[in-house]
């Protein structure tokens, strides 16, 4: 399954709002997500505003392209431009990054087991 990894930047005067808001994303939205393939989607945040999102989907492009498809992404990605340092779509302005370590991939590789060993 393909991983992705994306960052992007949060106003530092908006943490604490968009913190709360990630708290209670609505039901539509998580189901969208869901819907369109993407999974294991996670979202760390830093002090200084810096997110890094982090979620696997058979293909990137086809997963955004779903939620661009949908309704509550628009309304979502609407409510949430004010929380961050560039303004537009934020889903637009993710910054992806290619993935240069996995230790479960090379222990593979290597013919190793990929969990602890008593």
């Amino acid at each position: 399954m393909p991983r992705y990894c994306f960052i992007n930047r949060v106003r530092p005067d908006q943490l604490a709002e968009y913190t709360a808001a990630h708290a209670a994303v609505w039901p539509e939205m998580l189901e969208a997500l869901r819907d369109a393939g993407w999974r294991h989607y996670r979202l760390y945040l830093s002090p200084d505003g810096l997110l890094v999102g982090h979620f696997e989907a058979d293909d990137y492009e086809a997963a955004q392209a779903a939620m661009a498809r949908t309704q509550v992404n628009a309304r979502w990605q609407a409510s949430m431009e004010k929380y961050f340092v560039d303004p537009g779509n934020p889903d637009e302005g993710f910054e992806v990054l290619p993935e240069i370590f996995s230790l479960e991939d090379q222990l593979e590789a290597a013919g190793l087991p990929t969990t602890p060993t008593d």
